[in-house]
Formats: structure tokens, sequence, C-alpha cells
């Protein structure tokens, strides 16, 4: 897929899993569990997708997955898997190495969405994992981040950002912006604070990338907001809005976290939002 300038590409990263209840907050389990069955934890399978974004002269992705090089206990907890997909591996599928991706944006900073974006490497320093890349993320967030809520706090592990700042490699915006000519960067507050949402559109076609605030095709339709968020009525008024945008315009919609489908367009029923058509991004890595 293009639009523009600009070639976006889906990139597995892994495989992992959540509590079901906690991804769908008040949706029942026998709802839910039609299009996301449970494991005997009650967990469901997650991906860990990125997208590429890139015009030739800067390669720019959003969001590093879960990363690797957890302790055991917390890989078992989140069944942590690794054996399909890394992100390395899907960069080299994508003719890229880690060496050539120029910017890195964070929508948020939790776990699975900042786990890759530094490793530890033999004496134990926390070095990035895209050496030429700078890293962007909201201050707003990054604040919290640091001084979380009780509520939160398991979300946020600093090991993994707070070096990125240390070492003048991590710069925090303050509000919206345009990034590059036709990527933008939205916020929602819904999921955590100042949670960056990206635009990408040449005006005709528009890529919309809602991170946290729409995980996954089966949260498309408006009560499926989960109970990790810290105000789910703030986030069901930011999905009113995208949705609705997304049904008007035509948007695609990218999910980081559906194990099944990348993107989709959003249809409007008589029941309410539904996943549209699938858009196949595949064809980017042949």
């Amino acid at each position: 897929m293009r639009i523009g300038e600009y070639k976006l590409t889906a990139l597995e990263t892994c495989r992992f899993y959540l509590d079901g209840g906690a991804m769908f907050g008040v949706v029942p389990k026998v709802l839910w569990e039609r299009t996301n069955p449970s494991d005997q934890k009650n967990r469901i399978e997650m991906a860990a997708r990125t997208l590429l974004i890139d015009n030739g002269k800067r390669r720019i992705i959003v969001d590093t997955g879960v990363g690797q090089g957890w302790d055991p206990k917390f890989s078992q907890i989140y069944g942590i898997d690794n054996s399909k997909y890394t992100l390395s591996e899907s960069l080299k599928a994508a003719g890229l190495s880690a060496g050539d991706i120029t910017d890195v944006i964070l929508t948020h900073l939790h776990f699975d969405h900042v786990g890759g974006a530094t490793f530890a490497d033999g004496d134990g320093s926390v070095k990035p994992t895209f050496p030429n890349a700078t890293y962007y993320v909201q201050k707003k967030q990054y604040e919290w981040a640091v001084n979380p809520s009780e509520k939160d706090q398991a979300s946020y592990h600093n090991e993994k950002y707070v070096p990125l700042f240390e070492q003048e490699r991590l710069r925090l915006l303050e509000g919206e912006t345009e990034f590059l000519p036709g990527i933008f960067l939205r916020l929602t507050n819904g999921h955590t604070v100042a949670h960056q949402t990206v635009l990408v559109t040449d005006g005709a076609e528009t890529l919309c990338h809602p991170g946290d605030t729409i995980p996954t095709s089966s949260h498309i339709p408006l009560p499926y907001i989960m109970g990790y968020d810290n105000s789910p009525l703030t986030t069901l008024e930011e999905k009113k809005a995208i949705l609705a945008k997304a049904v008007e315009r035509n948007f695609i919609l990218f999910f980081e976290h559906d194990p099944k489908y990348a993107a989709t367009l959003v249809a409007r029923t008589d029941k309410g939002y539904r996943p549209g058509t699938p858009v196949d991004m595949s064809e980017q890595l042949q």
C-alpha cells in the first residue's frame, strides 16, 4: 500500500497473551470469545504489530512491540512467543535492518509498545535497538510513565525508556503536530495520558493508527473498551470521533494487537460500527 509518498508495511514482532476480561472491560465473555477465544488461563492471543512508514529518505516505525530479554516469569505470565515472528526478521523481510530506521514514534510507553525500543548488551547497559533513530513520545505521557498510578503501574517498565531519555535519544513532544508532510500525530487520552494516534494521508486516502484506543478489529463496536483504560468514557468519545471520520472518509484502521487482521475499513450498520473489508498489507513484503 502507498499513501502519497509513503510506503506502508505491517511488521509482526511476536505474539503474546493478555486476560480477555481485561481486554474487553464490561463486555461479557460470551460475546467477546466469539472472535477472541481464550486459553485455560482466560488469556487471548495478541499481536504486537508495528507500522513501517517509508519514503526512501525517512524510515519510521510506530511502536516497537514487546521486545525480547524479559525474565522467564514475566514471559510466562504474558505468553510471549517469538517462535514465528521477531521485529528483526520482519525488518529483514522488508529489506531493512535496525540501522536503517530513522525515527520511532511511540504511541505510549506501555511495555507491549516500547519493550523493543532498547536492549541490554553484554555488560548490562541499555542501548537503543535502532542506533540511528530518534524516538518520539508526548512529554505528558513520559511524565506519567515515570510516575504512574497504582492502577496502571504494572504496564510501565522504566528501564525500557528512561535510558533513551538520559542518552538524549528520546524527544518529548508537546501536543499535536504534523510530524512530516502527510503524517499527523493526534492525541487521545482515554487509554492513558497523552497517547498518540498516527494519521498518514495524501488527502484522498488515509490510514489511521489508533494505537490502544482501538487495539483490535473486535474493539470497533463502541462498548468494547479495555479494562486497562484509565478513562473509559473518554475512550468512548474518542472512538466515536475516529469511527465517524473513518466511515465518512473511508479511512483504513491499522490494528496493533489484532492477531488476524492488520487493517480493515469500518462499516456502520443498524447495530452500530463494525469491522469492514480487511485490507491486505502483506503485499508490502514482496
